[in-house]
């Protein structure tokens, strides 16, 4: 599969209608979830084990969507896989007043993974270019006057690109996927959260609310895509009405990434081997 087909291409402008929400060229979702997807995870898995061994590299793991577009699924059914000493799963919501009596991107510091990690960021710093554009928000912020003007959204894209380079500079590639749903689906997924007694917990009043806001969502996404998709730090944009094969594009995404790094399990040398083979015929005596 050609994964590249899903990469936002920093040299054009981007129309997110080019980016479909269903993708006629997928998987039988049967394949998918017999096949396709268990192959993936298993490449993924050793790699990530070879990631956490290593100690080196970590990876930055950016999921950004509407509500109900499969972020959570993706964790679940994909990254939930891997070792748990070496994944990082963050979720962000409106800031506290702590929060705000910092920069904007303080807060997200929290969810950085260490060396060996995959940090996933269940919405992100990304927020603070969307939800209070969208709501209007930045007079309610705590932030010097001279500081909001109509410009404002280009200096943060600026400062979130900067950041990225910083951590990708440092050991941290970050990957980035958009789920792009359609209106319709996700009035679907709505309804089988709220009819369905077993999915009651999944749905929140405020996901309808939010629906009233689309347009303004979706021109704030395309915005967002076309300045912040880098070569250092690329935006993928999934076909998130399909699930399953969201699901594996992202695990595709991520073996190609950690190939990349080539993480190696560490070999022991020296003075530590002398240690090892000393203790491996200690233990092996005690038969």
């Amino acid at each position: 599969m050609n994964i590249d087909k899903y990469l936002v291409n920093k040299d054009e402008k981007l129309k997110l209608s080019h980016y479909p929400t269903t993708d006629g060229d997928k998987f039988d979702e049967h394949e998918l979830k017999e096949k396709k997807i268990p192959e993936s995870v298993d490449k993924l898995k050793e790699l990530h084990m070879k990631l956490h061994a290593q100690e080196e590299k970590g990876i930055i793991v950016v999921l950004q969507a509407m509500d109900a577009a499969g972020k959570d699924e993706a964790i679940t059914y994909i990254f939930s896989n891997l070792t748990a000493q070496g994944l990082k799963v963050t979720s962000f919501k409106k800031p506290s007043e702590a929060e705000l009596a910092h920069d904007y991107l303080w807060r997200f510091r929290e969810g950085m993974p260490a060396r060996g990690q995959i940090g996933i960021l269940n919405r992100s710093y990304y927020e603070e270019v969307i939800a209070p554009r969208v709501h209007d928000l930045l007079e309610e912020t705590p932030l010097p006057d001279e500081l909001i003007d109509e410009n404002i959204w280009n200096v943060r894209y600026r400062q979130i690109n900067d950041y990225e380079r910083y951590m990708t500079e440092n050991g941290f590639p970050v990957v980035k996927f958009f789920f792009n749903m359609s209106y319709d689906e996700q009035r679907r997924r709505l309804l089988e959260r709220m009819k369905n007694p077993e999915k009651n917990w999944e749905f929140s009043f405020n996901d309808v609310k939010e629906r009233k806001h689309w347009d303004g969502y979706q021109e704030i996404f395309e915005d967002l895509l076309n300045n912040t998709s880098t070569e250092y730090a690329p935006w993928y944009a999934l076909p998130a009405d399909d699930e399953w094969f969201s699901r594996y594009i992202v695990s595709e995404v991520m073996v190609k990434t950690l190939q990349q790094m080539d993480p190696q399990y560490p070999e022991i040398t020296g003075e530590e081997k002398e240690e090892l083979e000393k203790a491996i015929r200690q233990l092996e005596k005690e038969n």
